[in-house]
């Protein structure tokens, strides 16, 4: 599985693995607790490939902010918990992505990256991201 089938529903906590499309929808099952709900398509949804964060000279992929996480953390959780405070979130975040935009990069949204993060850490799901970009160099040869 990769990040192109986890999703962030708004409304709704943590992440969900995309299981099957409906005729008004899909069907999700939460990271957190396995349960699976059926989405229409009137929700908010996004896919966590198709995420980024804002630079001061581009937008880096969400799975590349992952990857800077995991080697600061050597694959474990991160050292920061998501609920310290704003000051503390940013000085983490500026040790992974130093030139982040602090003007469109808010505190909030550095707390849901680092949540997701401890979430995909979680349920061992992080080593997708390596295997993404093996799929990726393979297509390219």
């Amino acid at each position: 599985m990769s990040l192109e089938k986890v999703l962030s529903i708004s409304g709704k906590p943590g992440l969900f693995k995309l299981i099957t499309q409906t005729r008004g929808g899909f069907v999700a099952e939460s990271l957190i607790d396995k349960k699976r709900l059926s989405i229409g398509i009137q929700n908010n949804v996004s896919v966590l490939s198709e995420i980024a964060i804002y630079t001061l000279t581009e937008e880096v992929p969400l799975k590349e902010v992952f990857k800077k996480i995991k080697e600061k953390e050597n694959g474990a959780q991160t050292s920061v918990r998501p609920k310290e405070s704003k000051d503390k979130l940013e000085e983490y975040f500026f040790g992974v992505l130093p030139d982040y935009d602090e003007d469109r990069v808010y505190a909030s949204d550095i707390k849901k990256v680092l949540q997701w993060y401890n979430l995909l850490q979680k349920h061992d799901m992080l080593d997708l991201l390596e295997e993404q970009e093996k799929e990726h160099l393979n297509e390219e040869e």
